[in-house]
């Protein structure tokens, strides 16, 4: 007798199929409970399973077991999330110091050196034992070889405790070296280049920081009645940000303001011709030295040095704005009439001009200090009327003689 055959009941499956139904069962459950437990920082995307994984499934006679599979997960998920940290702790290691000077803000605080001077230091011992003794103030004369017994005379004027800088104009430094005093002073040689050209390049106020005072001098001032030591004791008492000493009446003398008195120590205003002055507060009566002669405390010169122009090298016009470097002017800026000097009115300088049209040098370099005044003036109306309009304040109506 026949047998009917089974309808709706599908042939058996083999063996090895529901193994492998089951383990891919069983993977994936534990795996994304896994996951979702111990690692819910970890982003299922950086999970890389290696191929042996993936073969598992697809080899039927793999001997991997699906702990090892869990292992391979975990190892993933750690180094995954190791990574990141990693990242993380490194940005927050880097060093960056927005109150360092511009370019260092990756030093570590501790170790930035912003400023400089110009003490020379040995090549050879101990670094804390190059200077037994550092000199306070810093006097600067821009020179050539023709005034060599003139600047000789008034270094002596001069004691250790002033750094001597001379700048030369003319490239002829060997021929000071009969000088004791020029071997230890610092020597700057640019060929035909002013006072002020040297001070924009050398002089920075970074490295000028560690003096009180900075004497920026021209070559031709006689000093027989003039001591710097008692100058720096008078500048003190009458705290002087700005100062010069005062002129001999009869010799190179343009300014009533700088013209020595003899009846004071100290003066800070004057009298001029009708006209010359809108303010009794104001240059030429008041808050006013000439530019052979400056010499600036280290707070104003850090101002003064921004204000020249680097292409204006004689400073012409520069006295006229030093009132804006200290506040109040008129009384932080003085003539020193008891420590006086002459000025020799020696156009050495102008003499290393160049001919031109069968005029003299000198005539030239006059011409071009006459252009930089104008220039200047101009430059530092139009730089205050700017910042007055966009403050939205009209600017103050001051004038003053050219």
């Amino acid at each position: 007798m026949a047998k009917l055959p089974i309808v709706g009941r599908s042939a058996p499956r083999k063996p090895n199929e529901s193994m492998r139904l089951l383990v891919v069962t069983v993977i994936g459950v534990m795996l994304g409970f896994f996951i979702g437990i111990s690692f819910p920082a970890v982003s299922i995307t950086k999970l890389h399973f290696p191929s042996s994984i993936v073969s598992y499934i697809e080899d039927k006679n793999s001997a991997l077991t699906a702990q090892a599979i869990l292992n391979h997960a975990w190892t993933a998920a750690r180094n995954a999330k190791g990574n990141d940290t990693e990242s993380s702790s490194d940005t927050a290691m880097k060093i960056y110091v927005p109150t360092n000077p511009r370019g260092a803000e990756s030093l570590a605080p501790g170790i930035v050196v912003p400023e400089s001077d110009f003490h020379p230091r040995r090549l050879w011992g101990n670094p804390d034992e190059d200077l037994p003794f550092k000199p306070k103030y810093l006097v600067t004369f821009t020179v050539g070889i023709s005034q060599k017994e003139n600047i000789n005379r008034a270094v002596k004027k001069f004691s250790d405790n002033f750094a001597i800088l001379l700048f030369h104009y003319d490239g002829r430094v060997s021929e000071w070296d009969e000088f004791e005093w020029s071997k230890r002073a610092i020597h700057v040689s640019v060929r035909r280049q002013a006072k002020w050209w040297y001070a924009k390049r050398f002089l920075h106020p970074d490295i000028v920081a560690s003096y009180e005072y900075i004497f920026i001098w021209d070559e031709d001032l006689g000093v027989e009645h003039f001591n710097a030591e008692e100058y720096i004791k008078l500048v003190k008492k009458y705290q002087l940000e700005i100062s010069q000493p005062g002129l001999e009446p009869d010799r190179g003398l343009t300014w009533q303001m700088t013209k020595r008195r003899g009846d004071h120590q100290v003066h800070k205003e004057t009298e001029e011709r009708p006209g010359w002055c809108t303010d009794p507060h104001l240059p030429p009566c008041a808050a006013f030295v000439e530019i052979m002669a400056p010499v600036f405390s280290r707070d104003a010169w850090r101002c003064v040095w921004h204000m020249i122009q680097n292409d204006l090298v004689h400073g012409w016009g520069l006295d006229f704005a030093l009132r804006r470097c200290v506040d109040p002017a008129h009384e932080k800026i003085g003539v020193v009439d008891s420590q006086w000097i002459v000025h020799q009115v020696v156009p050495s300088l102008g003499n290393q001009g160049q001919s031109e049209h069968g005029r003299a040098p000198w005539e030239g370099v006059r011409e071009r200090c006459r252009k930089e005044w104008g220039i200047f003036q101009t430059r530092i109306a139009e730089a205050e009327k700017s910042y007055y309009e966009m403050m939205g304040v009209p600017p103050p109506n001051v004038t003053f003689v050219h």
